[in-house]
Formats: structure tokens, sequence, C-alpha cells
């Protein structure tokens, strides 16, 4: 039963990230599929993570965390080694083999550590008396950061194969977290995984200002209408899952 409410979430992931990855072969939709994906990667971050982190913070210190999440990746990306080392500093993915090639491990990196805090938080609540609220909302939400996932990672990686290969491991990782909450949860403190959850929305807003960025660099100005569609779903479905 402890895993019952973590897979079903996890299926709903899986099945959004597929979507994501099938639509990409539609050559009239690809283009905008991309900013599309990074709005909705924007939109989860600020709309999702940032308020919950400012319910268990305040507000100022969700922004802080969120913000220190954005500098860490920037910083990784300009000093360390870049998110796409072909594209750097100019972060035109023209020449690239893929449309935003080194995206896939930040990006699924990231979306990991998510999948793995929102699973323990299924499992805490289900543990805490089947909060049903919460565990919905975890698995609304799954259906845009899936969605979005599958995109990106289709357009960083060589082959649709290997998008939906990546985005299911990446999402398993819920099950993983809800497997851990149960041997854990009375060692490790809730705060820390709460900054761990903010640093990866934080990442979020980095590769999706990025996705979207690249494309406005390419296509200009029509890149908007998507990019914000997807910022604007992921609002929508925060406002009536609240």
């Amino acid at each position: 039963m402890l895993f019952l409410y973590p897979s079903l979430i996890t299926l709903i992931a899986v099945l959004s990230a597929a979507a994501g990855v099938w639509l990409t072969s539609f050559q009239g939709l690809s283009r905008r599929l991309v900013p599309f994906g990074g709005g909705v990667l924007l939109g989860v971050a600020l709309f999702w993570v940032l308020p919950e982190m400012a319910d268990f913070f305040t507000w100022q210190v969700a922004i802080l965390w969120l913000g220190g999440g954005f500098l860490l990746l920037a910083a990784i990306d300009r000093f360390v080694h870049p998110v796409c080392p072909a594209c750097s500093p100019s972060h035109e993915h023209d020449h690239c083999a893929t449309r935003l090639h080194g995206f896939a491990a930040p990006l699924l990196a990231a979306a990991a550590l998510h999948s793995a805090l929102d699973g323990w938080s299924a499992a805490a609540s289900q543990n805490a008396g089947f909060s049903m609220a919460l565990i919905g909302a975890i698995a609304v939400h799954k259906i845009p950061e899936g969605l979005a996932l599958g995109v990106i990672a289709r357009a960083s990686l060589g082959s649709r194969a290997a998008a939906l290969a990546w985005c299911g491991l990446a999402q398993m990782a819920t099950i993983g977290g809800a497997g851990i909450e149960s041997v854990l949860a009375p060692h490790l403190s809730s705060q820390g995984l709460h900054v761990l959850l903010a640093l990866a929305g934080g990442s979020f807003l980095y590769l999706g200002g990025h996705a979207v960025h690249g494309e406005m660099r390419r296509s200009g100005t029509p890149t908007l209408v998507p990019a914000l569609t997807g910022v604007a779903g992921s609002s929508v479905l925060r406002l009536f899952l609240r």
C-alpha cells in the first residue's frame, strides 16, 4: 500500500513525458514545443515549487533558495562545465547535433531529484493520514512537468528511444523517494529536503530560461507565444489546485 500512490504518480509522469517525446516527432510542432517546454519548466518552478517552499519557509527565504539554485547552475555552466559545450557562450544551438545539446544531464538530474522528493512527500502524506489533496496536487503537477521533460529531453538527446528511457528512469525516482521516506524519515531534516527541492526548482528556472532564450535567438518574437502558453498552463493548473 505504501507504494500505491507513488506508483500512480510515476505512471502519470511517465505517460506525460512520453507524450512530450511523441509530440516532438511532428515537425510542425517541434519548433514550438521547445519554448513551450521551457515555459512549462518556468511555470512549474514559479507556481508549484516556489509557493510550496514559501509555505514551509517564508517568501523571502524561498526566493533566495530558488535564486541560489538558479545561480548555482549558472555558475557551473559558466565556470565549471558548460551546459552545452558546443554552443557556449553564445547559446546558439544551430550547429549542435541536437537542438538542446548538453541539456540532458542537468535536466534529468534535477527531474530525478524533484521526483524523489515528490515520492517522499506522497509517502509522508500517506503515513500522516492520506492527505488526498496533496497527493492529487503532486499527481496533477506531474502532467506539465512530465510533458516539459519529454519535450526538452527529446531535443537534447539523439533518439526518441533514449529520451523515453531516460525520462522513465528520472520519473522512477518517485518510487525510490517513497521507499527512502519509509526508511530514513526519522533521521533526515525536513528543512534540508525542502532546500534540495528549492535548488532543483532554481535549476528548472535556469534550464527553462535557457531553452526559451535559445529559441528566441533562433526564431525571434514568435517564440514568446508558446513559451508564455507553457507558463500560463502551469499557473492555471496551480490556481485550480490550491
